[in-house]
């Protein structure tokens, strides 16, 4: 999946602070999609872009849980405090999100409504403790139905500071 000689964006959303990771609740100082996020720029280069709602979620792991189930049965589309300056100028758009309810959070719905990625690659990444991509390619294929929509990576939330190698095996 090498793409040395486009212009690369790496879109995420990333959860800090109380996690779900390994069966227990966690204090993460960074989120986990963050830091695979980090690892691909490290790997490919590219511009890092972080999808954030203005609306924030609860500091409560399981609070937030219930915001985000609502906000799928609802359809609901957060407000994001940002947008990606010159999205036409990207090639490749690799997207990261950690898997909400078999599916991204409703924020990346936001984002990817927000741009046309007709002719575009998007390369999904997600991480998970336990439900892999999920839904979440297909939700990516159906939102942006004129992008070419490649094979995602799914990593455990507790397996990415050491995935590295994988990440590696997987862009390469």
């Amino acid at each position: 999946m090498s793409s040395t000689s486009k212009k690369i964006l790496i879109a995420y959303y990333s959860r800090k602070g109380q996690n779900y990771r390994g069966g227990s609740i966690v204090n993460l100082p960074i989120g986990n999609t963050e830091v695979v996020a980090k690892t691909i720029q490290e790997l490919v280069g590219g511009e890092l872009f972080e999808i954030k709602t203005i609306k924030q979620y609860p500091i409560d792991y399981s609070e937030t849980t219930e915001v985000a189930k609502i906000e799928l049965r609802t359809n609901a589309r957060p407000e994001l405090t940002d947008k990606v300056k010159y999205m036409d100028d990207y090639d490749v758009i690799y997207l990261g999100y950690p898997n909400w309810w078999n599916t991204f959070p409703m924020a990346v719905f936001t984002f990817l409504e927000s741009y046309d990625f007709s002719g575009k690659t998007i390369i999904p990444f997600c991480t998970h403790e336990g439900s892999g991509l999920g839904n979440s390619e297909r939700g990516i294929q159906r939102t942006c139905p004129k992008a070419n929509v490649k094979k995602g990576i799914a990593i455990r939330g507790g397996n990415v500071n050491n995935a590295k190698d994988s990440i590696k095996s997987w862009l390469f």
